[in-house]
């Protein structure tokens, strides 16, 4: 991919280079004379253009701390190492070399702007400190999985992306995945994320987002509670120091110190709770609809088996009509040769008696049909009220133990508290 070594002795950068280099970028000839003939400190160089130098190893560099623009394109570099100094660097370029992961970015928390591209990287990691960045490049690397691409979601301020070269652009849903997973992206493969393509990709993508915005909130909700932890835990070992100390007056003023922590704590696990609330309302709401559809798509349902019980009986009706007047046209006739009892023959009396008895029996059936009807929908919609009603039940009988055991606690240390601003001071 890059340009092999094997050929040309490959170099670590070091003082000669640097010094070279930077006499070599000066801005003016003049200026890179004086710098040839005075030195120049190398903290007040804040760009660095070392491309095409045939770089195998990244050294040297804590020199430049307050460097903002590095440029190590179109060497041999296998390994991102040894920039924790580099804490201003706003622009990176590592572009055309030997990389295979991503590494060592930690310390370069106000970079914007990172190009990776045509390298070997089969995997997006290691960048959860660069919070900052807006441009990244990594086209041409050996990226294949499009769910990878899912840990771009993190960075809030990434505007333009480039993967084109990667495997992963091969797949169809490549655009649609790309617009849903990162919808603050405006440039995508130097190409602008068009609107459409984003609604369309919204759509494709709705219920897979959403339970990746449920997950994200979860492990949001989840690191804050830990941080809270911490926090109380550091409060806790505080206040045995303090349980310690011989000085009255340094004990005062950790103890006022102590009083803020404590209710630091409580408005943080008060703001915990308030977003856990937030979170399970929009859960239950979600909810909510799923049973309203499925208890509307039962009663669909039923009324279309119960329309067909209403044919059934209209035909039925119709054929014991049919059948009624001609027995009694036979009986009438002295053609039934059958013996019919007693309270059946009273029927046969005349065509008003037996029709109004059979319509008498159709309209039974109907009446039985429509409250069984009418007894499961209320059933439904009643299963559907309990069931919803005690969602909610359970969800407030949560919050309100959730705020009785915050208040207890933190009224616990408070009172521990209390205990220790009482004691006497020791002489």
């Amino acid at each position: 991919m890059n340009r092999i070594y094997d050929t040309i002795e490959p170099n670590v950068i070091d003082q000669e280079m640097l010094q070279k280099a930077v006499e070599e970028q000066g801005p003016q000839e003049e200026a890179g004379q004086l710098a040839k003939r005075e030195g120049i400190d190398f903290k007040d160089v804040t760009e660095l253009q070392l491309d095409f130098r045939n770089i195998l190893k990244i050294d040297n560099l804590w020199q430049f701390a307050n460097l903002t623009k590095l440029q190590l394109d179109n060497n041999i570099i296998e390994k991102i190492e040894a920039l924790d100094s580099l804490v201003h660097l706003v622009w990176l370029d590592l572009s055309f070399n030997n990389i295979e992961t991503i590494e060592g970015l930690h310390a370069l928390v106000k970079l914007q702007d990172l190009s990776l591209y045509n390298n070997r990287i089969s995997k997006i990691e290691n960048m959860d400190t660069l919070q900052e960045l807006q441009i990244f490049s990594i086209g041409n690397n050996n990226l294949t999985s499009l769910e990878n691409v899912v840990y771009l979601r993190k960075f809030s301020k990434l505007r333009t992306l480039n993967l084109t070269g990667n495997p992963l652009c091969d797949n169809e849903q490549y655009s649609m995945f790309i617009a849903a997973h990162l919808p603050d992206l405006v440039y995508l493969d130097f190409r602008l994320v068009d609107e459409n393509t984003r609604e369309l990709a919204e759509i494709k993508y709705q219920y897979a987002i959403d339970e990746l915005k449920q997950g994200e909130a979860q492990a949001l909700a989840k690191l804050e509670e830990e941080q809270a932890k911490q926090k109380e835990l550091d409060y806790h070992k505080l206040l045995e120091v303090v349980q310690d100390m011989s000085s009255f007056d340094m004990a005062e003023t950790k103890l006022a110190k102590y009083n803020n922590d404590i209710t630091q704590l409580s408005d943080t696990l008060m703001t915990l709770e308030m977003q856990t609330v937030d979170q399970l309302e929009e859960i239950i709401k979600d909810f909510e609809r799923n049973i309203a559809d499925l208890v509307s798509t039962f009663i669909e349902n039923v009324q279309g088996m119960m329309a067909q019980c209403r044919d059934l009986e209209n035909h039925h009706h119709e054929k014991l009509l049919e059948i009624s007047i001609n027995t009694l046209e036979k009986i009438v006739k002295s053609e039934f040769e059958e013996e019919i009892p007693d309270d059946v023959r009273m029927l046969f009396v005349d065509k008003d008696t037996i029709v109004n008895a059979v319509n008498a029996s159709h309209d039974i059936h109907l009446l039985k049909i429509d409250n069984r009807e009418d007894d499961i929908i209320t059933k439904a919609n009643s299963w559907q009220a309990v069931v919803i009603e005690e969602v909610h039940k359970n969800e407030i009988a949560r919050n309100r133990s959730r705020v009785k055991e915050i208040n207890q606690y933190i009224d616990h240390l408070q009172e521990e508290l209390d205990n220790l601003e009482s004691l006497e001071p020791v002489e």
